[in-house]
C-alpha cells in the first residue's frame, strides 16, 4: 500500500475556452470541502491554463497540471509546447496516456524522452500506462504494463523515481461506461508496484498509482479503494462539478 495522500486529476482532454475553463475551475473550487481527504489536480488544454492557473491561485485545495509536453527544451518545432514554457504554470504534467499513444503514435521511447524533461524543467510526470482491449484478451496485460512502465522508470536516479506518479487506464475501459473490476485493477497495481520498487531500487512505497477508465462518483469508493490504488486519473466526469467533487470526496473513504 502507498503511504502518500490519495491524488484525484482531472484530465479535461479536448475541451472548454478558456472562459469555460475558468467556470468550472470556479464551481470546483465551490464545492470542495476546506479540507480534502485527497490532493486535487486539474489538466486543461494549453490555452486553459492561465486563466484556469489564475482562478486556482492562492488556493491549495486544487493544483495545476498539464496534459502534454514536447521532450525538447526548445526548438523548431512548430505547434509544440516543451516542459520549460509549462514549468511557470503548472506542478505536474501527464505523458503516455493511450491516445496520444495511439492516435499520434508516441512509443514507449518517446514517452521517457518527454518524462525526462519534464523532471529536468523541475515539474511532477504522472506516466500512463495500460493494455487495450485485443491485448487483455490475449494475455499479455502483465506484459504490456511491465513494458510501459520500466519503460518510462527503470534507469532514472532514485530521487526522480519517487517525484513521479503512475496511472493504470486499461484503454478497454476508458470511456467505455464499464469500469475494471477491483481485482483487475489490484493485479495491476501489483505489477507496477513491482516495477517501480525496482526502479527506485526499494523503499518507493509513496510513489502514488491511480486507476483511470469510467470512474464516475457512484464507483469512486469501491474502484479506487482497491488495495494499491491511491487516487484516480478521471477524464469525463471531470468536465461536471459535481461528479469531479463527488469523486473527491469517495476517495480515500
Amino acid at each position: 500500500m502507498t503511504t502518500s495522500r490519495p491524488l484525484v486529476a482531472g484530465n479535461w482532454k479536448m475541451h472548454l475556452t478558456p472562459s469555460e475553463g475558468s467556470s468550472l475551475a470556479t464551481e470546483i473550487l465551490a464545492r470542495l470541502p476546506r479540507h480534502s481527504a485527497a490532493e486535487v489536480l486539474l489538466l486543461p488544454p494549453f490555452t486553459c491554463l492561465s486563466a484556469v492557473g489564475g482562478v486556482l491561485a492562492g488556493d491549495t485545495r486544487v493544483g495545476l497540471g498539464a496534459q502534454n509536453c514536447h521532450w525538447e527544451p526548445a526548438g523548431a518545432v512548430t505547434g509544440e509546447i516543451s516542459a520549460p514554457m509549462l514549468a511557470g504554470l503548472c506542478q505536474y504534467v501527464l505523458v503516455g496516456h493511450s491516445e496520444r499513444r495511439q492516435l499520434f503514435h508516441e512509443t514507449d521511447s518517446i514517452v521517457r524522452a518527454k518524462l525526462e524533461s519534464v523532471l529536468r524543467a523541475g515539474m511532477s510526470p504522472i506516466l500512463a500506462v495500460g493494455e487495450t482491449g485485443e491485448e487483455r484478451q490475449a494475455g499479455l496485460t502483465r506484459a504490456v504494463l511491465l513494458r510501459q512502465a520500466k519503460a518510462g522508470l527503470v534507469g532514472l536516479e532514485r530521487a526522480e523515481v519517487l517525484r513521479c506518479t503512475v496511472a493504470y487506464e486499461p484503454v478497454w475501459a476508458i470511456g467505455a461506461g464499464a469500469a475494471a473490476e477491483a481485482a483487475e485493477i489490484t493485479e495491476a497495481a501489483i505489477i507496477l508496484r513491482s516495477v517501480i520498487e525496482e526502479a527506485a531500487h526499494g523503499g518507493a512505497g509513496g510513489v502514488r498509482i491511480l486507476y483511470g477508465g469510467s470512474v464516475t462518483s457512484q464507483s469512486a469508493a469501491q474502484l479506487l479503494g482497491a488495495p494499491g490504488i491511491a487516487g484516480a486519473l478521471v477524464g469525463g466526469a471531470s468536465l461536471r462539478a459535481a461528479d469531479f467533487c463527488g469523486i473527491v470526496a469517495a476517495t480515500g473513504r
